[in-house]
């Protein structure tokens, strides 16, 4: 008996989804709630399972289709599959041998001996580089090579040179002299992204104000109570929930930051619902720590903890991404110095944190060496005045530079 596996409801108001890579082929073993395929939605990925155990049939759309919920999208066979037909086994041999072209990135073998298809940023990035994708290991859903890995095994010196196939003949392998182009689909999250983004440039008012933060006294901290603060809430210590509170504090002491333009009028929040940047296998996502101006420092570690490891897991929902009245994004840890953050709609503001330096500084009439850091805040002019998001950006900058506000709300 066959079974059909449909697009499950993706999330309040989302009809649509785009088909983004199979993840099983043509008789392959199904487990029940096995992932079969994923889908690409304007915010998130879903994987699909399958409903019932057997073997994989027919698909029924291609990678890159879109598909609305309710859809059929494959057939699962009822009982186990048989052994996969050997592709090359039919094909006779070549009658003369010609020079081997390099091999080909081959994807990471999975536990059946399949091979399992690389995604277009991953593939991209193990051609440029000339990397054999099957020597780095993954650590994605089901063990799947994410950009990530692939980008820390060259920074650490992991990654293994792919191999060129031996030469069957003395005569030396043409020299390929062509410049080559790939062309790739935009994923619909990126789609999404672009379109935001651009409505963002066109519509707000967008100014940016910069500051600088020493850094000092907030390490201090860290360094000095890291153990103990894992050892007791069972999450590391980082920057993020020290900004988060600041961010926080000085979003009380001036709400319009915290405010959105609706119409001919200005909401105003009486909370705090901060999105933080995270890191995807398919880009940036901004899930919603919400009523983080009630949360203890640990708690909004953990948020952002469980945030980071469910978005590289591919298990992030709609409702995670889901409002949010400020965001905060930290460029720094990908080595940022500086950079004007653009606001995410219809929020009216966001604090881009950057990389920490040792810089020459004066203090006290003496010139002394700092870890600095640079704040930029991008703001809508067209409901936030210089002054208030001067006045927000010095506010942070005070709480971090002397965390006992944190504790006194001042």
């Amino acid at each position: 008996m066959a079974t059909e596996v449909k697009v499950p409801a993706l999330g309040e108001s989302v009809t649509e989804a785009s088909v983004g890579q199979w993840l099983k082929q043509p008789g392959d073993p199904v487990a029940v709630d096995e992932p079969i395929v994923s889908l690409e939605t304007d915010k998130v990925a879903v994987d699909v399972p399958s409903p019932v155990a057997g073997t994989m049939g027919a698909q029924l759309v291609k990678a890159g289709d879109t598909v609305n919920v309710g859809a059929a999208l494959a057939i699962i066979e009822a009982g186990t599959a048989g052994a996969k037909a050997p592709a090359a086994a039919a094909a006779p041999a070549p009658a003369k041998a010609e020079a081997a072209a390099p091999a080909p990135v081959r994807a990471e073998a999975d536990e059946e001996g399949g091979a399992v298809t690389l995604s277009p940023a991953v593939r991209r990035l193990v051609l440029e580089h000339g990397l054999d994708p099957s020597k780095i290991r993954g650590t994605g859903r089901d063990g799947r090579l994410t950009k990530d890995d692939v980008v820390a095994a060259i920074a650490d010196g992991t990654a293994v040179a792919l191999q060129a196939a031996a030469p069957v003949s003395s005569a030396p392998a043409a020299v390929p002299t062509a410049r080559r182009q790939e062309r790739v689909k935009m994923t619909r999250l990126r789609q999404t992204v672009a379109k935001r983004l651009k409505t963002a440039q066109e519509t707000a008012a967008i100014l940016t104000t910069f500051n600088d933060v020493d850094m000092s006294a907030v390490m201090e901290a860290r360094n000095k109570y890291k153990d103990l603060f894992e050892k007791k809430h069972g999450v590391r210590l980082g920057f993020m929930g020290f900004f988060t509170k600041a961010v926080c504090m000085a979003l009380k002491d001036v709400p319009a930051v915290n405010a959105q333009i609706e119409g001919d009028e200005i909401v105003y929040n009486d909370f705090a619902d901060i999105s933080v940047a995270v890191s995807a296998p398919n880009g940036l996502v901004v899930p919603v720590i919400r009523d983080a101006d009630k949360m203890t420092v640990a708690e909004i570690e953990r948020a952002i903890g469980d945030f980071g490891k469910r978005a590289k897991d591919g298990t992030l929902t709609m409702e995670d991404m889901k409002g949010g009245t400020f965001t905060i994004s930290n460029g720094g840890v990908f080595g940022s110095l500086m950079s004007t953050p653009i606001i995410n709609p219809p929020q009216s503001g966001v604090l881009g944190l950057h990389r920490i330096e040792d810089k020459a500084v004066v203090r006290g009439g003496e010139i002394v060496i700092r870890p600095m850091m640079y704040l930029a805040l991008s703001y809508d002019h067209r409901l936030i005045d210089g002054r208030d998001a001067v006045t927000f950006l010095v506010a942070v900058k005070n709480a971090i530079e002397d965390p006992t506000r944190l504790l006194i709300d001042l």
